[in-house]
């Protein structure tokens, strides 16, 4: 059975792995594609943890392989802050992308820049009834005091790719699509599909 499910429901991470994804001789299938309402809380204390968690409950909800991802900014004058937490890096109930990373700008403003930072991503794929493969991902750059461009999502906005001279949201997808902690987590994970897929 050629499936592979996404597991998350977020909408930017969904677009973002079948992009990554696509070259793959895999048929993608998203929850919403098969009818699959299930959310899992992320408390585990570290990536691995929430993103093997997140697997597992999905290929045993679905029968079917599952790929999950925690991922999370860590900033060096935050001591690594947000990390973890990214997603929920608000003391506001119901805060949205766009207030975490105001509340991320506000807590920098005292501190010296540049504002080194990477995203990390923690990607776990699940068999159902074997093991969990874990791989990883980092992308390093610098937080911008002003958001810039219209792309991606998180803290995309503020996020400078050193390279590039340019925020991961104003970078066009395919160039995202290499650069990313995603996308080299995805690429450290292709190996790991081919052999449960193929062989």
């Amino acid at each position: 059975m050629n499936k592979l499910l996404i597991a998350t429901n977020n909408k930017g991470k969904v677009k973002e792995l079948q992009d990554l994804l696509k070259g793959l001789d895999i048929e993608l299938v998203t929850p919403a594609d098969i009818h699959l309402n299930l959310e899992v809380e992320e408390d585990g204390v570290t990536y691995k943890e929430n993103a093997a968690k997140k697997a597992l409950a999905f290929a045993q909800a679905s029968g079917l392989t599952s790929l999950a991802d925690d991922s999370g900014l860590e900033v060096d004058a935050l001591d690594g802050a947000p990390g973890l937490y990214s997603a929920r890096y608000h003391p506001k109930p119901g805060a949205d992308d766009a207030d975490r990373r105001a509340y991320m700008l506000e807590n920098l403003k005292d501190k010296p820049s540049p504002w080194t930072a990477h995203f990390h991503a923690t990607i776990a794929i699940a068999v159902p009834g074997r093991d969990v493969h874990i791989v990883d991902g980092n992308c390093y750059g610098e937080i911008l005091p002003q958001e810039r461009g219209t792309g991606g999502f998180g803290y995309d906005p503020i996020f400078l790719h050193p390279e590039f001279k340019k925020t991961m949201a104003e970078l066009e997808m395919d160039q995202k699509n290499r650069l990313s902690h995603r996308a080299k987590a995805v690429m450290n994970a292709i190996p790991v599909l081919q052999k449960l897929f193929y062989f």
